[in-house]
C-alpha cells in the first residue's frame, strides 16, 4: 500500500494528465463540429457516409469528455472545504434541481426530515454532487416511473441520509462491485458516479452503504459525523 503523500501525488499527476487530454479532445470536437456543419445537408451517398462517420466520431469524442469530467471530479473529491450546514438545506436544493426532470419521468420525490437533526460539517458543493449522483442513479433505475424517498435521522454521533427508490434493484453479485471505479452496467455510463460519491462521503469522515433486492428497489444510506 502506497503512503498517503504518494497517493496524493499520483492523483494530482493523473488529474493533470486527464485535464491535458480533455483540452486536446475539445479541440478535436471543435473541428468535428466544423466538419459536421460542412456536411449538414449531404447530397450524395458519399457525403451521407461522411456525415455518419463524423457523427460517430463526435459521439465518441463527447464520451471522452464525459469520462474526463467524471474522472476529474473523482480525483478532486477529497479536497473539501467544510462548514457546519443543515443537511436538509442541501437536500431541498437538490430536490428543486432534479424535480422537473423527475416529474417528467413520472417519478415522485418525497422528503422526510426527522426533527432536531443537528448540522454537520459539509463541503456543500461536493455533497450536492454526491447526492446528485444518487438521485440520477435512482431515476435511471425507474424507466417507467416510481418514487424516490429521502429521509434524515440522527443518533448521538451520526446524521444519516437514506435515498430510497422503487426501481429495478441491483443483483446481489453486483453489490460488492458497486463502488469500484469504472464498473458500470448502464449503457453509456462511466462507472465513476458511485465511486465519486463514496470518496466524497469518506472525505467528510463518513461512509455509505447500500441495500437492494432485484425488483424491489434500492436504499443508499449516507452516514456523516455530527459537528461537535
Amino acid at each position: 500500500m502506497l503512503p498517503p503523500e504518494q497517493l496524493a501525488e499520483i492523483a494530482e499527476l493523473a488529474g493533470g494528465f486527464i485535464h491535458e487530454i480533455k483540452n486536446h479532445v475539445s479541440t478535436v470536437n471543435l473541428n468535428l463540429q466544423l466538419l459536421a456543419d460542412d456536411f449538414a445537408d449531404p447530397q450524395t451517398p458519399r457525403e451521407r457516409r461522411a456525415k455518419q462517420r463524423i457523427d460517430r466520431l463526435q459521439a465518441q469524442s463527447q464520451k471522452l469528455v464525459d469520462v474526463s469530467n467524471d474522472f476529474l471530479r473523482f480525483v478532486r473529491s477529497q479536497e473539501i472545504q467544510a462548514e457546519p450546514t443543515p443537511l436538509e438545506d442541501v437536500i431541498a436544493e437538490m430536490v428543486d434541481f432534479v424535480g422537473p426532470t423527475a416529474k417528467a419521468a413520472g417519478i415522485d420525490i418525497s422528503v422526510y426530515a426527522a426533527p432536531g437533526v443537528p448540522p454537520v460539517r459539509l463541503d456543500r458543493d461536493l455533497i450536492k454532487q454526491a447526492l446528485l449522483n444518487l438521485l440520477l442513479n435512482a431515476e435511471q433505475a425507474m424507466p417507467e416511473g416510481g418514487q424516490i424517498v429521502l429521509q434524515t435521522r440522527a443518533d448521538a454521533d451520526w446524521v444519516y441520509l437514506d435515498v430510497i427508490d422503487t426501481g429495478t434493484g441491483i443483483e446481489p453479485a453486483a453489490l460488492p462491485k458497486l463502488f469500484r471505479p469504472f464498473h458500470t452496467t448502464k449503457p453509456g455510463g462511466t462507472g465513476l458516479g458511485l465511486p465519486t460519491t463514496k470518496k466524497i462521503v469518506r472525505a467528510h469522515g463518513g461512509d455509505i452503504d447500500v441495500q437492494s433486492k432485484p425488483g424491489h428497489g434500492t436504499k443508499f444510506t449516507i452516514r456523516l459525523p455530527i459537528t461537535k
